[in-house]
């Protein structure tokens, strides 16, 4: 980049800025001390620093402090003495046009575009008429069709900055002017030029209605992937750069609709073919030809990689990150084929582009300096050849060789190899520009329409600005182009500012601007460079220092503007109008010349291949040849649409032309063309050359700003009077700086007064006839003096307001302190009135307790005197006992002691002699016992042996056994064995001799006693074990039994322990259970609100379908229509009658069929849009359809003919008839009267019946035993006695009827009964009363036929009638008792089934009973937890089933009972009334049969059938909602057709019932389509419809919709028909007239609600009016008036007062006026988020007072709980968004906890938008809007920034019965309905 460029000194020119020295005229406190301004740096650009003191005239350095808070000394030039540039006030940085800004200079300009870009992320602003667009790297959502309605229709100044409100200019202003308009789109590559261009082709095409039919925005996107891929590029700047410029225009028709379009293409970089630079591509297609080489239908071209072609791998970057070229390549070839290139041309297309490639691997050989060769055979050229369809001699012939043609010969020249390599170049470069011509000729043809083109709107994207460190031919040609484009650009600046200035009358001074015409003069001129350019080119030995050498010595040291740099001879500078630009000569020449040799291009044409021959036609036709510069790009060749013929002989003069003259003619051609139109200008500013997001490089920035000519439009703007006000606007924001005095009635006078007063130089103003016009500084000025006069009064307000604290502050405290005394004191004196109380009461209490004291011990003392004369009297006396006591124990011992003596010595004489006995006695048994143990031995052991050795033995063990035993057995025993012992030795003694003489023996058996005592000395031993043992078992007892009480304690524990776990697990599982009902309550909620929302879609969805089908249907209509005016030939033997009655046919059914015929695919569309262009195709189809509805249509007619003939007939045939004899008529009356007694008797049973269903509603209301089971039993057990009793007189009349016979002569009696069975077996066809009626007439006829037995066949007749009647009669009683029978048989067998579920349910529940007890608890719980859940779902669905089974059979036997009630009741009355007056005149009549009574009506309307037409014609048709029908009942036109179909239902025709409510919604429709805009008549029949179809369902004999009838109204339900069918066509009809009247209210709401709830003050004086740019500067909507929020209100009662007057259902009420809250809240918002002017808090204030109006309309009219509130909630949040603060973390948590109803966008957006009013204001910081975005990231919310104001909530329309009874309806005679009469 050229160094100067970067430079910050800023042009000559722009010394005419307003600098701080000429301000210090009128601005003198400016220059004082704290002044602000900006200082140029190296850096930034430009810094901002402020005066630390005064500035002095003549003083050289400014004492600064910038920003970063340093000091600076700033040195002034001291050539110019320049002063800082001012920075404007902090009010008016951020604004939308930059020349609202009141210091207009190059900072200013910048650090409103980097405050925008970088704080509030906008892309757009404003730069008078132009729109700088900054590329933001990123996607925005700011492009999407609700921001393109937004815009739509709006003033370019009222919205914020967008590339829409320049299109929605462009668009307006060539329907209001008619005249052409272009938008220019400039900008450096990778500016976002292509993307601006293709946002203003869509706006065009949405809002001119061409997205629905033509198509042709998505035909011009679709050339995009084409001209992308032959036309893009891979640079460093830009990875998809557009090398070449296009100029498209779309065409409109006199409707201003897009009907075509059309593409001029400029200055393709044709050098990029053959030359690419470091890390640059050539064209994408070359790219993703080679990456799609091994597609089988590619391989023919015999491509590889990139890599391995010359003229793709120069660069060294083959490839770009994320980019496929294969899926690129796919995406070419659909846009081709969408655009109708056909494959063959598009493989042709390939082959040519292949071609390119292989020739420019063609290498040459050189043979000596002057000549070369190419080797033989050579493959590149070979391909290359064969791709062509050429002879590979010739083309390696010419590609060595040249002809030269002189005066007299031609000859044949070999050339060198750089020669032959230079002119393969060429010849690339020349094929590759005529083929990007070719295709894009194609492309035209595409978007080409057969429509005249009325207007049209240009869209020229081209190169900006250029200068580059090596500037060569290609930039001189681009900006010698942006030359001419920025002329024209300040001729039309300084053109608009001349108009406004005589638009305002102010005298009108030329301003000095920028012109540079001298520049191009130097260009373009008589020998200027261009013509000396020429002039060297044409000079056989010229080259670039010979044209160089001209240049000096023509234009240096002549021209300012030419200067020749000082180190070089081959370069010249040219001061262009954005900076000096050094260019390069080297290479100038042969550019200019583009030398393609001939012989080549003739071998071309001389292909085989058919294509290509045809590129190079254009050479003998072209005017204007379209040969490029050999390095550069082709200069402005235009692709003419129509080529235009020559003179034969001008083809090669033309030829020669250099590229230069071409340059010029294309040029002066653009120039023409832009001339013609209203230019419109977009900018596109690239913010840094790293592609990063929101980045904003200042230097790059400023040098754009100044090539962009946007520093100009400044300047021209400062030159005069930049700042401009209207006298309402200063009034309003100034209104501070006046006083009351100065306040005039006239605005504008007051305004001059006030201006006179505070700028006195007149110079600094101009009052224009609307607007007052500033120059450069003096709103600063004003804007300082109002916040002088603001900070004056906040002071007075503050100093007010702090006395009046400081005083009511004192008051407080003084009355504190006065306070605090009064307690003190108070407090003071009762605590000495409780001193006194308590000094009293102590005197008290001490004589109390002095005499108690006294008492006390006096009783104390009385008391211890008591108790010692006791105590003494006591002890005296105790003392006087004890010794009469002892005297007498005295006494007593004496006694005793001497009879004690007595006895102890007798005692011992006693025991003396006692002892000498027992000592005698012992001596001698001693003696005794010795002599006994020896004699004992022999004989006790002899007796062992024999005797008691088992005994002893058996004691022993059982001794053993019997151890723990009582000690009392023990003795016992002792005493036994003593006892036993004694007794032994008596027996020893009485046998001693016996053992005596038996020694001998015992001493025999001495060794076995011995044995034996072995033996029991063993014993003894094993007892004493088996005593250890039992002593060891009974220690392991012992421990057992501690070891078992242990376990038992350790069990008792646990046991406790698991109690406590299970209480717990109980107390958890009653927690869990609460919680999971709360939780299934909870998800209950939440899955309901889910299924409303759900419902609420699909009726949604459902609604739009219904209105994409009424405008498919208007469609159709509309196509019918034009079908018709097309072929104006009537259709042989078929009238068109009235459309309202052309079918007899429902409407919805033949919609279906046409919906279920076609495929039209759903797109949106504006709902008023109505006209739309033909499809042929769907004309096809609906034409076909037409003719088979005719079709159809006729053979209906052709049947009703037939059945109308068919009553004419049997009409004849009744009025023939003979009349009837008297006693016919009295029996019929007899037989009628008994008929009409048993119909009132069935007639009360059915009432019983539905009394007795009614009283319950439970599922069990027909379960057997309940009432309406018994009632039902009860009917048909009478049922069945009645028909005994009828079979039995069916026997009689049997009988009589063979009697009868008897009588009758046989050929008579055979031709009677033959009839008579015929008539019958039509009887029992005839299911209708009607029917059945006329059969009887005609039977009674056929029976009269004889006159000769006349009373005989009539008695006969009537017999057999009566008797036919009855067989019918027990017929249907039969059927309905076997179905009855039936019925209750399955019941019964039900309950069987029932009864055997439940055992099995019972034993099943004894099993898991069984199962459960043997689980632990837990699982014992969870399964019982369980099974109870699956028993109750299973009773749940079983109940369910049975209700279904249950309504099902009550709605069967309601129906039943009905139908026979109704059938056997009026069958008789049905053939009276069928008997003509006539008949009855002669006949006797019996007074008791005919009872007179009053005339009570029916509540039924009759009508011929001929007079529907007319009855709808003036019912709908003509009927004004405005006059005649506003006096009437509301909803009279709904009851009066109602009573005409239950009229039509009453008579059974079926055919009347559908002609008539067909021909009401037809009509209906038909109104709503020719008065559809009216409001009321909308209203009038939405109400009507609603109302008709409530009558439907009212009296439709449904139960649900009977239950708040009165019994005269259940009397009036329909008995024939279910037209449940046609109610859902009337629900739908009304949902479409719903959505109509939405549509209208919007329509008349919109215009209002921007300017009454934004625009207009309601709270006077609030809201401020900031500087404005050039606002609403193009007027293109006329002033239609100011709407306040008055307006709104009034509309809003005008709807509601016209909706009540209607009769409109109250929940319909509330739901349209839900809709409209909601279109005035988002309509209001969505301007709110594009509006940064209205984003401030005095706005947010007024938003809030405008909602509360209308809440309090809602509380007015009672409507709060509609939900229109909370369609408020949004703009309400955004209200109060505007007022809080935001600083801290807290306010962005407070913030995001209220904003709920706002998307994370929205709430980001209005914080960017937010605009401070006055200087008392904070903007919001960008890190507090960081910290928002932060908090929401985790918010799932749509991303879309507006609200769908086109959204209608889905309708419903709640049934709403009428308590207005039929039969008391008048019809007014206004309505023309006499033809109709009262039944």
């Amino acid at each position: 980049m050229c160094a100067k460029m970067l430079s910050i000194v800023t042009v000559q020119r722009q010394s005419k800025i307003p600098h701080l020295q000429t301000m210090l005229t009128c601005l003198d406190e400016t220059a004082l001390k704290f002044a602000r301004v900006w200082i140029p740096d190296p850096e930034e650009v430009w810094k901002s620093a402020e005066l630390l003191k005064d500035y002095k005239p003549g003083d050289k350095v400014l004492l600064l402090h910038l920003e970063e808070g340093k000091d600076l000394e700033y040195h002034l030039d001291p050539k110019t003495k320049e002063l800082p540039h001012l920075r404007n006030p902090d009010i008016l940085v951020g604004e939308n046009d930059l020349t609202a800004l009141s210091y207009l200079h190059e900072p200013a300009v910048l650090h409103n575009l980097r405050v925008r870009f970088i704080d509030s992320k906008l892309i757009y602003t404003y730069c008078g008429i132009v729109l700088v667009a900054i590329n933001p790297y990123e996607q925005l959502p700011i492009y999407g069709e609700d921001i393109i309605n937004a815009y739509s229709g709006q003033n370019m100044g009222d919205m914020d900055p967008h590339i829409f409100a320049v299109a929605e200019e462009a668009y307006k202003q060539m329907a209001r002017d008619e005249r052409n308009q272009s938008i220019i789109v400039s900008g450096e590559s990778g500016a976002g030029k292509t993307v601006s261009a293709k946002y203003a082709m869509r706006y065009f095409a949405t809002v001119s209605g061409s997205a629905s039919e033509a198509n042709v925005e998505e035909k011009v996107l679709a050339s995009n992937p084409i001209m992308e891929s032959i036309g893009n590029a891979k640079t460093t700047r830009n990875d998809n750069s557009s090398r070449f410029g296009k100029y498209i225009e779309i065409g409109f028709d006199k409707r201003y609709r897009i009907i075509g379009a059309n593409m001029r293409t400029y200055l393709l970089e044709k050098s990029r073919v053959v030359f690419q630079a470091e890390e640059e591509r050539n064209y994408h297609i070359f790219y993703q030809l080679c990456a799609s080489a091994k597609l089988p239908e590619f391989k023919m071209l015999r491509l590889g990689n990139a890599d391995n072609f010359n003229y793709t791998k120069q660069g060294g970057s083959p490839a770009i990150e994320g980019v496929d070229d294969a899926k690129e390549m796919a995406h070419t070839r659909q846009a081709c084929t969408l655009l109708g290139i056909s494959e063959s041309h598009q493989m042709g297309i390939f082959r040519i582009l292949a071609g390119i490639l292989h020739l420019g691997n063609v290498g040459f050989t050189s043979r000596d300096a002057d000549s070369c060769t190419i080797p033989p055979k050579h493959e590149p050229l070979c391909i290359f050849c064969d791709l062509m369809g050429v002879d590979y001699e010739e083309m390696c012939h010419w590609l060595c060789h040249r002809k030269l043609a002189t005066a007299t010969e031609t000859y044949i020249k070999p050339i060198s190899k750089l020669q032959a390599t230079n002119a393969r170049d060429a010849l690339a470069k020349h094929i590759y520009a005529k083929l990007f011509n070719w295709i894009v000729d194609n492309v035209n043809q595409a978007l080409h329409s057969a429509v005249k083109q009325h207007s049209f709107i240009g869209v020229l994207d081209i190169y900006g600005f250029e200068t580059f460190e090596i500037n060569s031919f290609e930039q001189f040609c681009i900006n010698y182009a942006n030359e001419k484009l920025q002329q024209q650009f300040n001729m039309h600046v300084f053109k608009l500012e001349q108009e406004e200035y005589m638009k305002e009358q102010i005298p009108w001074t030329l301003i000095d601007f920028y012109d540079n015409q001298p520049c191009i003069n130097l260009i373009e001129s008589k020998l200027g460079i261009l013509d000396l350019l020429d002039e060297e080119c044409k000079m056989p030995k010229g080259t670039d220092d010979t044209w160089a050498q001209k240049l000096y010595n023509t234009h240096l040291n002549k021209c300012a503007l030419f200067e020749k740099p000082r180190l070089s001879n081959k370069a010249f500078i040219i001061q262009h109008f954005a900076d000096k630009v050094e260019y390069q000569c080297e290479g100038f020449l042969e550019k200019n010349k583009d030398t393609v040799f001939e012989e080549q291009i003739k071998v071309l044409k001389s292909s085989k291949f058919k294509m290509l021959p045809e590129l190079f036609q254009d050479d003998e036709k072209a005017i204007s040849p379209t040969s490029a510069t050999s390095s550069g790009r082709t200069p402005l060749t235009r692709t003419p649409a129509k080529p235009t013929k020559g003179r034969p002989g001008q083809m090669a003069k033309e030829h020669k032309k250099t590229v230069g003259h071409q340059f010029r003619n294309s040029l002066h051609l653009l120039m023409e063309t832009l001339n013609a139109t209203t230019p419109h200008y977009v900018r596109c500013i690239k913010p840094n050359d790293f592609k990063f997001p929101f980045t904003f490089d200042e230097k790059r920035a400023v040098q754009q700003l100044r090539a962009c000519g946007v520093l100009e439009t400044i300047r021209i703007s400062a030159a005069g009077f930049p700042s401009r006000w209207t006298y309402q606007e200063f009034f309003s924001r100034y209104r501070v700086l006046m006083k009351q005095k100065d306040v005039l009635s006239d605005r504008k006078q007051t305004c001059k007064n006030v201006l006179e007063k505070l700028i006195l130089d007149k110079d600094k103003y101009q009052f224009g006839k609307t607007k007052i016009f500033f120059r450069a500084g003096q709103v600063a000025y004003l804007e300082k003096l109002r916040a002088d006069k603001l900070r004056a009064a906040c002071i007075r307000i503050q100093k007010t307001i702090r006395g009046w604290l400081l005083r009511k502050k004192y008051l407080r405290m003084r009355k504190a302190a006065i306070t605090v005394q009064r307690y003190v004191r108070g407090y003071q004196a009762r605590c000495y009135a409780k001193f006194l109380r308590r000094t009293k009461a102590a005197t008290i209490i001490q004589k109390y307790w002095r005499m108690y004291v006294v008492h006390r011990r006096y009783k104390i003392r009385r008391a211890a005197t008591i108790v010692l004369q006791s105590y003494l009297r006591g002890f005296l006396a105790r003392n006087r006992y004890r010794k009469i006591l002892r005297e007498h124990k005295a006494v007593i011992i004496q006694k005793r002691v001497r009879g004690w003596l007595a006895r102890t010595h007798y005692k011992r004489s006693m025991r003396a002699i006692i002892y000498l006995q027992c000592c005698f006695r012992r001596m001698m048994a001693k003696r005794e016992l010795k002599k006994l143990k020896i004699e004992a031995r022999s004989v006790e052991r002899y007796k062992k042996l024999h005797i008691g050795m088992e005994n002893k033995i058996m004691q022993l063990q059982r001794k053993v056994d019997e151890q723990n035993k009582d000690y009392k057995c023990l003795m016992e025993k002792l005493t036994n064995l003593e006892g036993i012992y004694n007794s032994e030795t008596e027996k020893l003694r009485s046998d001693l001799e016996r053992l005596q003489l038996s020694e001998e023996e015992a001493k025999v058996a001495t060794g076995r006693v011995l044995s034996l005592q072995e033996e029991i000395a063993k014993l003894r031993k094993d007892l004493e074990q088996t005593r250890s043992e039992k002593k060891c078992i009974e220690e392991h007892a012992d421990r057992y039994k501690q070891e078992t009480e242990q376990l038992v304690s350790n069990l008792k524990e646990e046991n406790t322990l698991l109690k406590q776990e299970k209480e717990a697990l109980n107390h958890r599982i009653v927690q869990q259970a609460k919680e999971m009902t709360e939780t299934m309550e909870k998800k209950l909620v939440e899955e309901t609100k889910q299924l409303e929302l759900d419902l609420n879609d699909e009726r949604l969805r459902y609604q739009n379908l219904l209105n994409e089908f009424s405008r498919l249907e208007e469609r159709y209509d509309d196509l019918k229509e034009e079908m018709t005016l097309m072929v104006h030939v009537p259709k042989p033997g078929h009238k068109r009658t009235d459309s309202t009655h052309s079918s007899n046919e429902s409407e919805y059914t033949f919609s279906s069929e046409i919906a279920e015929m076609e495929d039209i695919p759903s797109r949106t569309e504006e709902p008023s849009e109505k006209k739309v262009p033909l499809d042929m195709s769907l004309f096809l189809k609906l034409q076909k359809r037409v003719t088979e509805l005719e079709q159809e249509k006729q053979v209906m007619q052709d049947e009703l003919d037939r059945k109308e003939e068919q009553v004419l007939r049997s009409k004849a045939k009744e009025e023939e008839r003979p009349q009837i004899r008297g006693a016919e008529l009295e029996y019929e009356s007899l037989k009628r009267q008994e008929l009409e007694s048993e119909n009132k008797k069935l007639k009360n049973e059915l009432n019983e019946l539905r009394k007795a269903l009614s009283e319950k509603s439970a599922p069990e209301v027909t379960a057997p035993g309940a009432p309406a089971y018994r009632v039902l039993m009860e009917q048909l057990t009478s049922v069945s006695e009645e028909l005994d009793v009828r079979k039995e007189e069916v026997l009689i009349l049997r009988s009589q009827l063979v009697s009868q016979k008897e009588a009758i002569q046989p050929k008579d009696d055979k031709n009677t009964m033959t009839d008579s069975t015929i008539l019958l077996e039509d009887v029992q066809k005839m299911k209708d009363k009607g029917e059945i009626a006329q059969a009887y007439i005609g039977l009674k006829e056929t029976n009269r036929s004889s006159a000769l037995d006349y009373h005989e066949l009539n008695e006969d007749g009537e017999l057999w009638l009566v008797y036919e009647g009855l067989k019918q009669a027990n017929r249907l009683l039969e059927s309905q008792l076997q179905s009855q029978k039936r019925s209750h048989e399955n019941e019964a067998e039900a309950l069987r089934g029932e009864i055997q579920s439940l055992k099995e349910e019972n034993n099943r529940q004894q099993q898991l009973l069984a199962q459960n007890l043997q689980l632990p608890p837990e699982a014992r719980i969870e399964a019982s937890l369980q099974h109870e859940i699956t028993r109750l779902t299973n009773e749940n669905l079983d109940l369910m089933e049975q209700l279904e089974k249950q309504d099902k059979t009550v709605r069967k036997l309601k129906k039943q009972l009905k139908v026979f009630a109704k059938k056997i009741g009026e069958l008789e009355v049905g053939q009276m009334e069928n008997i003509s007056p006539g008949q009855i005149i002669d006949e006797p009549i019996r007074p008791v049969n005919i009872p007179r009574k009053e005339k009570d009506f029916q509540g039924m309307l009759e009508y011929k059938k001929e007079d529907e037409q007319k009855l709808v014609k003036n019912l709908i048709l003509e009927l004004k909602p405005r006059g005649v029908a506003v006096n009437l009942i509301p909803g009279l036109p709904a009851y009066i057709l109602f009573m005409c179909v239950r009229h039509a239902d009453y008579l059974n025709d079926d055919q009347k019932v559908r002609s008539l409510l067909t021909s009401t919604i037809n009509s209906i429709k038909k109104v709503l389509k020719k008065r559809g805009d009216d409001f009321e008549t909308v209203s009038f029949w939405l109400s009507n419809t609603c109302r008709f179809l409530h009558c439907l369902k009212q009296y439709s004999g449904e139960e649900g919709f009977m239950k708040h009838n009165t019994s005269r109204q259940n009397e009036h339900c329909l008995t024939n028909f279910d037209l449940a069918e046609y109610r859902q066509v009337l629900s739908d009809l009304a949902i479409q007239i719903y959505q109509q009247l939405v549509r209208v209210l919007e329509n008349i709401l919109q215009p209002m609600i921007v300017s009454g709830m934004l625009e207009h003050e309601t709270i006077q004086g609030v809201s401020g009016v900031k500087p404005t740019g050039l606002r609403k500067r193009t007027s293109s909507i006329a002033d239609e008036g100011t709407y306040t929020l008055d307006s709104i209100l009034r509309q809003l009662n005008s709807f509601h007062s016209v909706m009540c007057q209607h009769g409109m259902d109250p929940e319909l009420i509330k739901q349209v006026v839900k809709q409209m809250f909601y279109i005035i809240g988002a309509i209001t918002l969505n301007n709110l988020l594009l509006r940064k002017d209205m984003c401030s808090w005095s706005k947010g204030m007024q938003i809030r007072y405008n909602v509360s109006q209308l809440e309090e309309w809602l509380r007015d009219k009672n409507l709060m709980n509609s939900g229109a509130k909370e369609t408020l909630e949004p703009l309400i949040q955004a209200a109060q968004l505007l007022q809080v603060k935001k600083k801290t973390d807290d306010d962005a948590e407070a913030i995001c906890s209220m904003c709920n109803a706002l998307t994370t966008a929205q709430i980001v957006k209005v914080l960017n938008l937010y605009t401070p009013v006055n200087e008392f204001e904070e903007r919001v910081s960008v890190s507090f809007i960081r910290t928002i975005q932060m908090r929401l990231r985790d918010r799932k919310d749509s991303p879309q920034l507006l609200m769908d104001a086109k959204h209608i909530f889905p309708v419903t329309f709640p049934f709403n019965p009428s308590s207005l009874a039929l039969e008391t309806i008048q019809i007014p005679a206004s309505l023309g309905l006499g033809f109709i009469s009262r039944v």
